[in-house]
């Protein structure tokens, strides 16, 4: 009913909108630029990337995944729409790059990672990518870097909604509601995401081959069969509730919920000769993130607190019929329970122009229960696959910043952490940068940072396999850069160009025991990671009404083994890691014409290798590709209310490429969404 409406009420506005004088101006959302010579305290040497409204905004269907593979340098490693998606940041592992909601950590205690595809882009206000050494200033752990997210009250006065309904190739749909309220003192957000998916597109399969035979069974010739994509399905629900209140002190209270319900089907693998009747793989996930905040900011002084708490129920099960009769048996039920409870004290006091001091101490209490229920020993009974445990981890930041000259900036920054009985050393980071030149505004930035992750619980403690004894990861990283920040009356540019240098002992690596038969953690590694990162983006518009936006970035990343080898046969030592891209690059290119808009992304990545060793074999390597994505999107406008119309082709070359070895991707597909956004009466 909502659908058809929806679309009815738009072609019914159409008519009279068009035939009014369009004088319209599109709102665009774009990075603020800093032209003055005084430039903010709080980012002293900083690199940073803020990812782009519109980029977050692209369409109702896109992760958070989706938004970093084109608005910044991190390589993603996705499975496809809907499954695991993480993040390689300057050729680290993804447990290696740190994330918070909320100023609360999103990495699981249990694996270190964070899967982007569960965070949709449309549930973030405010994404900000920290490179390298400046992510101390944010949370330890982050070798690679860190990427904050957070919510934001919302800005307009008044009752807003908004409602998008999208509908893809491979039955799939999408719906998205926004309400929200703004008024003197509260206002409040709720955003509800609905999507489900059979996924079943068709691709080549280049793992298998049929063949043709004659009337007398002689192979005559030999084909690669094209076949659908098998029990890959998907259904996910998200949450995400919003408070916030002003007092009259001044006083800003906010509290955010989010929750999450996903039921996801694990794609068999191309090379998988099981029918899809004979085998049922799939991911179960319920979460809740709460997060309450306080911020108060007097002369000078900004002191803040928060609280939350997270709940994670996670069931991986892997059912097989062997004899197609439709009798299932568990070959894998791993449940994961996982709560946290997280804390945060902060302090901030700017000492005059010159000066600018900060603090804050935060706190992470996690308890897991994890486990194999299926697994069975020689004896018929359950094996004891299940651990239980605790922990407790406390992080105390404090930092510095000094402007001696209005052109030279410096500031220090030291963290301790303390996780269960074990503490990690002093953590030190120094920044500064310098003012080259006032009219280009031209920067030039360095900093030098030290840096720790401890291991996760499953490196710890996972049944079978855990390894006690293992140590932190440790390592140095060293970056250097340029920025320039123009803008004109009519037209910006921004440009950054950096190069980073990073050493990591004790990396931890998961090999394989011929004596046990299973699979364990050890502390084997040195990693040196090195190389460049570049960034481009251009604003211009016309006094007709043209408007050209432009986005790119480049990357290139070295990320070598430089270990001892674990066994004769170790053939990885002074190779470039598994599936770490040399080069990568992406682009984004919108033009706009009063309520008409074209974009254009393309992303590409070189041959990554799949084993240590860099062989170049059959299944030594995934192909280099590039992706290109076109959209177009028309808005209308009648008294009642705003409308957008919004087509997209997804591949649109019809590319045949692969993120993971034998993971198949879909080809050229098509979705289409309709907006609508009523319009209230403003009080």
């Amino acid at each position: 009913m909502l659908r058809t409406a929806t679309i009815l009420l738009c072609l019914a506005c159409a008519a009279p909108a068009a035939a009014q004088r369009d004088t319209t101006e599109r709102p665009i959302a774009i990075e603020r630029v800093e032209i003055a010579g005084r430039r903010p305290m709080k980012e002293i040497g900083v690199q940073r990337t803020e990812l782009d409204t519109i980029v977050l905004r692209d369409n109702i269907t896109a992760s958070l995944a989706d938004a970093l593979a084109v608005g910044s340098t991190i390589f993603i490693k996705s499975y496809g729409r809907a499954t695991l998606a993480t993040a390689s940041f300057r050729g680290t592992a993804p447990s290696h790059t740190q994330v918070t909601w909320n100023d609360m950590k999103v990495n699981s205690p249990m694996l270190g990672q964070v899967d982007f595809s569960l965070i949709p882009a449309y549930f973030i206000d405010d994404a900000t990518v920290y490179h390298g050494a400046s992510s101390v200033g944010v949370t330890g752990g982050g070798l690679g870097g860190a990427v904050t997210l957070a919510t934001q009250a919302p800005t307009e006065k008044g009752l807003g909604l908004r409602y998008v309904q999208g509908i893809g190739s491979f039955t799939t749909f999408d719906e998205f509601l926004h309400l929200t309220y703004g008024g003197a003192r509260w206002s409040s957000s709720t955003r509800v995401l609905y999507s489900t998916s059979d996924n079943d597109f068709k691709f080549r399969n280049y793992d298998t081959k049929d063949f043709v035979t004659d009337e007398n069974g002689n192979i005559t010739g030999s084909y690669y069969p094209l076949q659908r994509n098998r029990n890959g399905g998907f259904r996910d629900l998200h949450v995400l509730q919003e408070l916030y209140h002003t007092t009259r002190g001044g006083d800003r209270l906010s509290i955010a919920a989010w929750y999450l319900d996903s039921h996801r089907g694990l794609a068999m693998l191309s090379g998988d000769r099981n029918k899809s009747k004979q085998k049922k793989n799939t991911q179960d996930e319920r979460t809740l993130r709460a997060v309450a905040g306080w911020e108060r900011l007097r002369s000078g002084l900004k002191l803040g607190a928060r609280a939350g708490y997270t709940y994670t129920d996670l069931r991986y099960l892997l059912l097989a019929d062997a004899e197609g009769k439709g009798n299932f048996s568990a070959m894998t039920d791993a449940r994961s329970r996982i709560h946290t409870l997280f804390a945060k004290a902060e302090a901030e006091y700017a000492a005059g122009e010159k000066w600018l001091f900060s603090a804050n101490v935060a706190l992470h209490q996690h308890r897991v229960r994890s486990g194999d229920l299926s697994v069975i020993n020689s004896n018929g009974l359950r094996a004891d696959t299940l651990y239980k445990q605790e922990r407790f981890e406390l992080s105390a930041f404090a930092a510095v910043k000094w402007r001696p000259a209005p052109r030279l900036g410096i500031a220090a920054d030291i963290r301790w952490e303390l996780y269960g009985d074990r503490t990690t050393p002093a953590i030190p980071a120094l920044f500064a940068d310098y003012l080259l030149s006032r009219r280009g505004n031209v920067v030039i930035k360095a900093s030098a940072a030290r840096n720790y992750r401890y291991p996760t619980l499953n490196d710890l403690y996972f049944r079978p396999g855990g390894n006690k004894d293992l140590k932190p990861e440790r390592g140095w990283t060293f970056d250097a850069g340029i920025e320039t920040a123009l803008k004109g009356d009519d037209r910006s540019l921004r440009a950054s160009a950096t190069v980073f240098d990073s050493r990591i002992d004790d990396w931890i690596l998961w090999i394989g025991s011929p004596k046990l038969g299973i699979y364990t953690p050890i502390n084997i590694r040195r990693v040196h990671s090195y190389g460049a990162e570049a960034k481009l983006s251009a604003d211009a518009a016309t006094r007709s009404g043209w408007r050209l936006l432009l986005d790119g970035n480049f990357a290139w990343t070295r990320s070598i083994n430089r270990g001892d080898k674990f066994s004769p046969a170790d053939r990885s030592v002074g190779k470039q890691l598994v599936y770490i891209p040399v080069y990568s690059a992406a682009f984004i290119a919108r033009v706009q014409w009063r309520r008409w808009e074209v974009a254009y992304k393309w992303n590409w990545y070189s041959e990554r290798y799949t084993m240590s060793s860099n062989d170049l074999g059959v299944l030594g390597r995934v192909k280099p590709y590039f992706m290109s994505d076109l959209s177009l999107e028309k808005r209308l406008e009648c008294r009642l209310a705003s409308f957008s119309l919004k087509g997209c082709i997804h591949n649109l070359l019809n590319e045949e490429y692969e993120s993971v070895l034998s993971r198949p991707m879909p080809r050229l597909n098509v979705s289409f969404f309709i907006g609508i956004t009523p319009k209230f009466r403003k009080r």
